[in-house]
């Protein structure tokens, strides 16, 4: 994937970008940038499949509901000075989409860590704004769903979005990330593999 055009439309959008071909040459830049924080990470199968919080727990205070679960682990995670998170869709246009259930994820990606870094396989690189909703909705929400044994139609079948009303729905909260919010820095880390859903 030619990767030129995409990044310069997100350093446009006031992002910085960095692309890797492999998720261990982003892994070791993450741990060789971040050392003596305390950094909050987002619900993500992409940090896991990247063993992202094995490695820099050698020298940071990481915090992961993955690890831990429930929610005083979530806002301790949104207390942290850095934030580490992937993404559902990013668009070539420069543009970050993401769902959740619960809001942690949208909300620290919005406001709170002095700087936020997203982690993208190129699986998650859409065309424009409206496939990127489509691929947050019919593509990461039901993996998501049924890995987290949600009772919601599209975990039982996997294929697609309801539209459902189901207690347990994931799809409740969508943001979209046009330009980097004011007061933090944002940095976006492609990586040339498909990683997470």
């Amino acid at each position: 994937m030619e990767y030129s055009q995409i990044r310069e439309n997100f350093e446009r959008h006031g992002f910085t970008t960095q692309v890797f071909s492999a998720k261990e040459a982003a892994c070791c830049y993450l741990t060789d940038s971040l050392q003596n924080q305390t950094i909050g990470f987002g619900g993500s199968e992409t940090l896991k499949e990247m063993g992202l919080f094995e490695a820099l727990q050698q020298k940071n205070v990481v915090v992961w509901h993955n690890k831990i679960p429930g929610r005083s682990v979530r806002k301790l995670a949104n207390c942290a000075d850095i934030y580490i998170s992937s993404a559902n869709a990013v668009t070539e246009t420069g543009e970050i989409v993401n769902i959740d259930g619960t809001g942690n994820r949208v909300a620290m990606t919005a406001f709170g860590p002095q700087s936020c870094y997203y982690i993208i396989g190129r699986n998650k690189i859409t065309a424009n704004i409206s496939d990127a909703y489509s691929r947050c909705k019919n593509v990461a929400a039901p993996l998501n769903a049924r890995r987290l044994g949600a009772k919601t139609p599209c975990a039982v079948k996997g294929d697609k979005c309801y539209d459902c009303n189901s207690p347990g729905r994931i799809c409740r909260i969508i943001s979209v990330i046009e330009r980097v919010p004011l007061g933090m820095k944002c940095e976006v880390i492609f990586v040339d593999q498909e990683l997470g859903y």
